[in-house]
C-alpha cells in the first residue's frame, strides 16, 4: 500500500468540500442557519482568541462532538445548520469538513487561510 502524505489528504479534502474565502465566511456570520466552528487546539485559542460567535470543537474531538449519539455531543453542530470550519491555516479545517461530510452532516464548508484570514478580513475576535 502506498502511503499518502498529509498534503495529499488535504488536497483531496479541498477537492471534495466547499472552500470559502474569509470574506464569504464573514458575510454568512450571524445568519441563524450558519455556525462558525473553530477546530484549533485550546492552546491556540489561548494565544489568539477566537472569532466572535464561533463554537470551539478541537479537531481531535470533532467526530464525537458532532455525533448526536455521543455523550460529548455539542448541540451547536446539529439542527441542520451550515457549519463553516476554520483552523490556523485552512488545512485541518479542510480535513475536518471532509470528515463531517463523510459522517453525513451538512452542509459543511471551511475557510481558506483560517483564523489569520478571518482576522485580516475584519472579523471580531473574542479573547479565549
Amino acid at each position: 500500500m502506498t502511503m499518502r502524505s498529509a498534503k495529499d489528504l488535504v488536497a483531496e479534502a479541498n477537492r471534495e468540500v466547499e472552500t470559502l474565502s474569509a470574506e464569504e465566511a464573514l458575510a454568512r456570520l450571524g445568519q441563524p442557519d450558519t455556525m462558525l466552528v473553530d477546530v484549533r487546539e485550546g492552546e491556540e485559542l489561548a494565544k489568539t482568541g477566537r472569532i466572535a460567535g464561533a463554537v470551539h470543537v478541537p479537531r481531535g474531538f470533532l467526530e464525537f462532538q458532532a455525533d448526536p449519539e455521543s455523550p460529548t455531543h455539542k448541540a451547536e453542530l446539529g439542527g441542520g445548520r451550515r457549519l463553516v470550519l476554520y483552523c490556523a491555516s485552512g488545512n485541518r479545517s479542510a480535513l475536518a469538513a471532509k470528515t463531517l461530510n463523510d459522517m453525513g452532516l451538512g452542509p459543511v464548508a471551511h475557510v481558506a487561510g483560517g483564523f489569520p484570514a478571518l482576522a485580516k478580513a475584519g472579523a471580531s475576535v473574542d479573547p479565549a
